[in-house]
């Protein structure tokens, strides 16, 4: 119930630290003060430098490289906090590691996403606040309240300023076509879909046919989040040979692992627009990435969810955009 905890904090592990004072200057709050760092020994340490009795506190942390390491961060900066009896923990994670393996699609492996899943909640977290999931029911694993968010209208944004005269907006799998409807609907133009087939566990696809029509379109592809880049870049290869006339690419969580960058350098992609939900190095950023922000997205939910206002509200037509 809204006031019912004494105050506020916001705390950050290591993965995404510019994110989280980002998401402080928005609410106006100075991010919390805490020591988390690893020994030689490869163990953690945390310590909350502050008190947060009784204080709704939020954790900001990006599950991203080093994925176990930021994992393990998140894990025990919330026992932690709990030890230090924070009223309630509520994880904020801009991107949610291991969402791949959400299922059994194979014989004899793990669904890691529902195990990560209990880690947290084992944790001591009470809620969890996270944006754009890669499979809807992972939000079904958690057995505590979770706000997922989605960034699709911060792309959006971006791509109806740029006043694209003829755009068809591409789907780089079927898994990913209900995103792909919803981003179409906002820049109100068609949809096409790529049907694609991966082979094994090596980050190899199989682009097998293309759905729609996009000759003579601007074709902006749209995924969830770019890890390799070989989805996206065959995607690309398959509409320039369909006759596009411009090809722009966007996705939510920039990974950009192993040979991305190499991909994309190469490819007929003009602009690739990401968002920073994970942080983008020195050694990724190249002239043809753009980075838009979900600070103030995120920043407006703590504060809803501190106040116990809706969450959902958000995403109402002729809400609060997020672009600016």
């Amino acid at each position: 119930m809204p006031g019912f905890y004494n105050e506020i904090n916001v705390f950050t592990g290591n993965s995404n630290p510019k994110l989280a004072k980002d998401v402080c200057e928005y609410i106006n709050l100075p991010l919390g003060r805490a020591e988390i760092f690893e020994f030689s020994n490869e163990n953690i340490f945390c310590k909350i430098n502050e008190s947060v009795r009784e204080n709704d506190v939020f954790v900001i942390q990006s599950l991203s490289t080093p994925v176990n390491r930021s994992i393990m961060e998140l894990l025990i900066m919330i026992d932690a906090l709990k030890r230090a009896s924070a009223g309630r923990i509520t994880a904020v994670l801009p991107y949610f590691a291991y969402g791949r393996t959400d299922k059994k699609d194979q014989p004899r492996v793990p669904i890691t996403s529902r195990l990560l899943a209990d880690m947290i909640t084992v944790a001591g977290a009470n809620r969890v606040l996270t944006v754009d999931l890669h499979a809807g029911q992972i939000e079904g694993f958690f057995n505590i309240p979770v706000d997922h968010l989605t960034a699709v209208h911060i792309l959006a944004d971006y791509f109806v300023a740029k006043q694209l005269t003829n755009p068809v907006v591409v789907s780089t799998d079927l898994g990913n076509a209900k995103r792909a409807r919803n981003f179409a609907e906002l820049l109100n133009c068609p949809l096409a879909l790529i049907e694609k087939r991966r082979t094994g566990n090596d980050d190899r696809t199989s682009v097998l046919n293309l759905i729609g029509t996009v000759k003579g379109h601007q074709a902006v592809l749209i995924d969830d989040e770019i890890d390799t880049g070989g989805s996206m870049v065959q995607a690309a290869q398959r509409v320039a040979d369909e006759g596009v006339t411009e090809i722009y690419a966007a996705c939510i969580h920039g990974i950009l692992s192993g040979p991305a960058i190499e991909r994309l350098k190469k490819s007929p992609i003009q602009e690739l627009v990401i968002t920073d939900s994970v942080p983008l190095t020195q050694a990724k950023q190249i002239p043809n990435i753009k980075v838009l922000t979900v600070a103030r997205l995120l920043g407006e939910c703590i504060m809803r969810v501190h106040a116990g206002a809706s969450v959902g509200a958000l995403f109402h037509p002729g809400s609060s955009n997020f672009s600016s």
